[in-house]
């Protein structure tokens, strides 16, 4: 095996699910598929919130599947926001070989799909650990209403640089997700959140990328204590989402 496949299968790390498999969710959820090119299906859930001001594309982290990211992106419904979260290819049902660019182009597709339906006014994105890279590439070619970011990190490059010597990946990875450019020159507004004690993403690397832009619209929201899997559990996460949103109450 070679060594760009084997840091690919240490980025990406999909569990696959049978085409018939059953999704279950305590708030209610439709399911379905987009096909942004021959032979490539996008399994997709989306979350209706009671009063909807708008939508929520979630991009999710570089575990699992839909079972995990399903339950844990229905919850900003409460901020009344529908909430669309899809699986990236080889993830869950999602058939496609990937790359960057396919994410990328996959990203966009779903966007324009979620377009139809929602002014872009109405659209927040919001990216996950690696879906941040996914997010902020988007953002910057759509000019969102909004953009949240949880654990996000400056690039690839830097963020593998804290793990492995960097003879042992220079050259050899085929992902990039440069956010420090996708964000650099923006001016849509972009919360960030990150703890102190994230293990996956180093605080660093997240505060490394908040300096990098240059846009007076930027909040950071360091949790003290807080790791990579945790931030939701923190009052001050679930306010300052709530405030950002300009939602003047919001429940648990």
């Amino acid at each position: 095996m070679s060594l760009s496949l084997i840091l690919e299968k240490i980025i990406f790390r999909p569990v696959l699910l049978n085409k018939n498999y059953k999704y279950s969710f305590e708030k209610p959820f439709e399911e379905d598929f987009l096909y942004p090119e021959k032979g490539v299906s996008l399994n997709y859930l989306k979350f209706k919130a009671e009063k909807s001001r708008g939508a929520i594309l979630y991009f999710h982290g570089n575990k699992d599947n839909l079972v995990r990211w399903g339950k844990i992106a229905s919850e900003f419904t409460r901020f009344n926001f529908d909430v669309f979260v899809i699986d990236y290819r080889g993830y869950g049902k999602s058939t496609g070989e990937r790359t960057e660019n396919k994410l990328f182009d996959d990203a966009l597709f779903f966007y324009n799909f979620v377009k139809q339906t929602y002014n872009p006014n109405e659209i927040v994105i919001f990216g996950r650990s690696l879906g941040t890279g996914i997010a902020s590439w988007l953002a910057s070619k759509t000019n969102p209403d909004k953009l949240i970011l949880e654990t996000p990190f400056y690039n690839l490059n830097n963020l593998i640089g804290n793990f492995l010597p960097e003879f042992f990946y220079k050259n050899k990875i085929k992902y990039q997700f440069n956010s420090n450019i996708y964000l650099k020159n923006t001016n849509f507004p972009i919360l960030i959140f990150h703890g102190t004690k994230d293990e996956v993403v180093p605080y660093e690397s997240g505060e490394k990328l908040f300096n990098k832009i240059n846009n007076p619209n930027k909040i950071l929201v360091t949790l003290e204590g807080g790791k990579h899997n945790n931030l939701s559990s923190f009052e001050l996460y679930q306010k300052k989402i709530s405030d950002f949103l300009n939602i003047p109450k919001f429940g648990f």
